[in-house]
Parts: C-alpha cells; structure tokens; sequence
C-alpha cells in the first residue's frame, strides 16, 4: 500500500540521510518515476523533504524532523533487529515487509539506544548462506505473486485454487482448503485438506495460485504443532523409507543428518560412538549417504544395506588394488 510505502521512505530518510532517487526507488521496491511522485506526495503533505543538486546530491529531511513510535525497550528491538537478519525474512514472501518493519524498529528506539541496538544487531548472523565447509544452503524459491495469493487464502480462511507440480507429475490445477503455513530449514510447506484429505504441499512446487471468494471448510482454532508432527509421523511410516540402525562418529553426526529425513532413537556406545535409528528416503538413498562417512559410520541393519555397501567397497578396492 501507498501509505506504508511512504512511511518506509521517511524512516529511510531518517536513518540514511541523503539518498538519491535511484536508491530509494531501489530500497521500496519500485521505479523511479514512483520513487519521485511519493517524495513530491510527502512534500505536499508536510513532511520536509528537500532535494541537494550535483554530484553527490538526493533527498534529505530537515534536521530534526522524525516520526514518534513508542512501547520497544532495547532488548525487544534487539530481538528483532537478529531475526531479521536471518535467511529465513524471505519465507512466505514478507522479506520487504520485514525489511520495512526493521526500519519501525530502528525509528522506534530513544536516541540513546538506537546506535547501540543497531550495532549489536551486527554482532549476530544467523543462518548464513553456507556453512564452515562452504556447503552452500538452499532456499525454496516461491513467485511473489503466487505467495500472495497462498497468504491471502490462508488468512482470509478461503479457498485456494494451486497449479501444483507433484514429484513425477505433470503440473495440475486443484483446489484446496487451507489451513496454514510451516517453514523449516528454509522450506515451505501448506497445511491443507483436499476432499476432506489430508494434503500437504511444498510451496517451491507452487507455480501459481488464485484465492478464491468462498470459505474454507477448515476449523476455527488450530494447533499446526500437532498437525505438523501428525503428518511428519505418516509421512516416515509410508513409502519406501528405509530405517537404518548404525553407529557413526559424533564428529560426522550432523553431516548425517543433514541427508536423513529423521532420526528415531540415539544413544551413545561405551568406545564413544552414537547408536542412531535413522530413516532414509529409500534404499539406494541409505547406502549413498553413509558411503559419504566411510569409516566413520557402520550400517547394523538392514544386512542388504550391509551388503551393498560391502560390494561398493570391495569394487573399489579391486578398481585400485593393481596400482
């Protein structure tokens, strides 16, 4: 919306100072010729924007001019300052209403606060783009436009029409009952219902949608906690999951992990070892992950994951045993 727009533009004047008409058109998330029209909208409403010429000129406020937003201690805004700074502000498609909802933040702060809130919010990262092993993380990427519609639908409690591309299907319409939103490590889900069925779709998958004007039949109170460890438990019990007993160094745990699609039990051995029950997407995706660890992991069952990985290994040890 317009209003919010311009109220994004001076805060960032506020706390920026001189900024050119490029930059800010940039910062908001528009053109221009937009960007120019919403300064000459602010100068005519009051707020004193003025205009520097030459080389290193843009639009400034008047010293001293600021907006009064109060009700945030330092901590609070800390606390926000470090969430937005995760990864995690583009999930849902809200990245520039959270980025417009910093600058509040930071315009709310007492004048004594608001540098030291701002650089200790530096002082944290959270989620990086890569890890220490430079192993580059991926985040679902979803059309703006389709987002919208999925947020609207699930807020508005109305039915969603999603052109949906199903793992080894061809893309399809349908139209679903809404009934919320759940991101982890950077993926997206919906929760919804189809016919009365359970469904949940990866949001990645989503290649358009379209909120519809009727009510979703959909409960007025709801636990996505429960539902979502719900269907978590449906999803590993059905398939073609493997479950793995094995014993890994705690050094290459996480590492594991990160290819399992869960873990049911661990404890640890006497020689310092893990004992994991691990659940796999399917055979073949067992045996590739724990021939990534070498010899740092040791399947105990299945005896065929055994099996094929004592075939790998005796394959390469004849590959390179003449040199």
């Amino acid at each position: 919306m317009r209003a919010d727009r311009l109220v994004s533009l001076v805060l960032l004047l506020r706390q920026r100072g001189r900024l050119t008409a490029d930059t800010l058109a940039r910062e908001l998330e528009v053109s221009t010729r937009t960007g120019l029209r919403d300064i000459e909208a602010l100068s005519a409403a009051g707020v004193p924007v003025y205009a520097e010429r030459g080389r290193h000129g843009g639009f400034a406020l008047l010293p001293g001019f600021r907006t009064e937003l109060t009700g945030l201690n330092h901590d609070e805004a800390l606390a926000l300052l470090a969430a937005g700074s995760a990864r995690g502000e583009q999930v849902f498609g809200l990245g520039s209403a959270l980025a417009s909802a910093m600058r509040k933040v930071v315009d709310a702060l007492p004048d004594g606060h608001r540098d030291t809130a701002s650089d200790a919010a530096q002082r944290f990262l959270v989620d990086p783009e890569s890890d220490l092993l430079s192993r580059r993380l991926v985040t679902d990427e979803v059309p703006d436009s389709a987002m919208a519609e999925v947020r609207r639908a699930v807020l508005a409690g109305h039915k969603l029409r999603l052109h949906y591309a199903a793992t080894g299907q061809a893309p399809r319409w349908r139209t679903v009952d809404p009934i919320g939103l759940v991101t982890i490590r950077d993926r997206g889900y919906l929760l919804a219902t189809r016919a009365g069925e359970d469904r949940t779709y990866r949001l990645s998958r989503v290649l358009a949608a379209e909120e519809l004007p009727e009510p979703a039949q959909r409960p007025s109170r709801v636990d996505l906690d429960r539902i979502w460890q719900e269907r978590s438990a449906r999803f590993l019990s059905g398939g073609d999951h493997v479950s793995v007993l094995l014993r890994v160094a705690p050094a290459r745990r996480e590492e594991l992990l990160d290819t399992a699609l869960a873990i049911r039990a661990e404890e640890p051995e006497e020689d310092g070892r893990l004992r994991l029950e691990v659940t796999f997407q399917d055979f073949r995706h067992a045996e590739w992950a724990l021939w990534q660890l070498g010899t740092d992991a040791e399947a105990l069952t299945p005896r065929s994951l055994r099996a094929a990985l004592h075939h790998r290994a005796a394959e390469m040890a004849t590959r390179y045993l003449g040199d």
